[in-house]
């Protein structure tokens, strides 16, 4: 029979994933992990999937198959929360570049408390308590936004059986012991874009020979900002952020090109045109109105949609979690955005995809209305922050009950 979980024990490999942090479809030691113990607890187990992906089946007889997802990878931040297992990961990226790697989004949370409830329901398939099918995917890049589709694209439907729920979790700096599960649109859409602007270097004693590039770029950068604030509704959710600036290499050179790498959500197909359409304009006007010598290059990164949830299975959740697991709240869209819902599309099964809560208990003490708990979860680190942490001793026990919980709504019930 299948033990249930150790939660020191998992404790303990959360710290380790902690600190061995891997970035997307690089993740070999974190799939390594999963996969031996997917295999120790009696799944079957397929590595390589999507590139570094993992998938775990548990069959218990006839019933529903059920999806429940983690991503793995990490991101390329430098650590700086002081813990004892902090990251002093560095690697090249796939650029080549030389990057600090930090957990900074949770994945490793997700990967821990996933692992843990893979050994809860196998410790119940082997008592006899559920029927149907499990299948744990355990998804690389989902950072990129490539993670998805790339299991997706290896034949993950093909190979494996199309389930009935997808269903998973994202840590959050909401109190450790609250869940919070939104129906409908939940996740915002993504779009990512590189950017070159071309300009004519030359030395930087001499400007007015040259067509600089770092100036186009930093008027283009303040003319993006004002898309949102001008040009979108103010009861339509977006967001533009140039998260990367690139040019020149000199104090004395004036470059011949510069990159910006933009991100954007949305909610609405008709606001993200909006958006998309807005960001050629002006990325075309400024270079126009610089003088510069070639037509900007404007290239899409990575798209993908708005991630909904399914209403009526999210209805069923929330009485759930609040009967088996704890507080459960309703907290409205969220701007960042996920691939998971990519797996559902895919599959043609409704999504259930939840926020778990990792932030220490006691800095809401005294907290009485929502309001007063949005304020002190803003001043907290947020996910990618080189200051995030969540609290290991009540993030894990309350993510493995919801995703074990979860996984057992769905499951057929044994035979008595």
């Amino acid at each position: 029979m299948a033990d249930a979980p150790d939660l020191d024990e998992l404790a303990a490999l959360y710290r380790d994933l902690h600190a061995h942090p891997e970035l997307a479809f690089a993740e070999h030691r974190t799939a390594g992990i999963v996969a031996e113990r997917l295999r120790d607890l009696g799944y079957q187990v397929t590595t390589g999937v999507g590139g570094t992906g993992v998938v775990g089946v548990l069959e218990a007889g006839p019933g529903p198959t059920v999806l429940l997802r983690a991503d793995m990878d990490a991101l390329p931040v430098l650590e700086q929360t002081g813990l004892d297992y902090a990251s002093t990961v560095r690697t090249k990226d796939a650029n080549g570049a030389d990057v600090p790697v930090m957990h900074a989004c949770g994945h490793d949370v997700h990967v821990t408390c996933l692992l843990g409830a893979a050994a809860e329901l196998a410790a119940q398939a082997a008592a006899g308590s559920w029927q149907g099918r499990l299948q744990l995917v355990f998804q690389p890049a989902e950072e990129g936004g490539g993670g998805a589709k790339a299991m997706l694209d290896d034949g993950l439907y093909d190979r494996f059986t199309v389930p009935d729920i997808v269903l998973g979790q994202h840590v959050m700096p909401l109190p450790a012991g609250v869940l919070a599960v939104q129906p409908g649109p939940a996740f915002a859409a993504a779009d990512a874009l590189r950017i070159v602007l071309h300009g004519r270097g030359g030395h930087g004693s001499r400007p007015e020979s040259t067509v600089d590039p770092v100036l186009m770029a930093a008027a283009t950068v303040l003319r993006l900002q004002g898309i949102v604030a001008r040009e979108i509704a103010a009861a339509d959710a977006a967001v533009v952020t140039v998260g990367a600036l690139h040019a020149g290499t000199a104090v004395n050179i004036i470059p011949d090109k510069a990159e910006l790498l933009v991100s954007i959500r949305s909610f609405d197909p008709k606001v993200r045109g909006k958006l998309l359409g807005a960001i050629e304009r002006i990325v075309r006007a400024e270079a126009a109105a610089s003088g510069a010598p070639a037509e900007p290059e404007i290239s899409s990164l990575v798209t993908f949609p708005v991630l909904v949830n399914d209403a009526a299975a999210c209805a069923r959740l929330a009485d759930v979690f609040n009967a088996d697991v704890g507080l459960t709240l309703e907290p409205g869209p969220v701007t960042g955005s996920e691939d998971v819902g990519l797996l559902a599309t895919a599959a043609g099964a409704p999504l259930a995809y939840w926020l778990l809560g990792g932030a220490d208990p006691a800095l809401f003490n005294g907290i009485t209305t929502l309001d007063e708990a949005r304020t002190v979860v803003d001043s907290l680190p947020s996910n990618h922050s080189p200051l995030f942490a969540p609290v290991i001793e009540q993030t894990l026990p309350t993510g493995i009950a919801a995703l074990t919980s979860a996984a057992r709504t769905w499951l057929g019930s044994a035979p008595s």
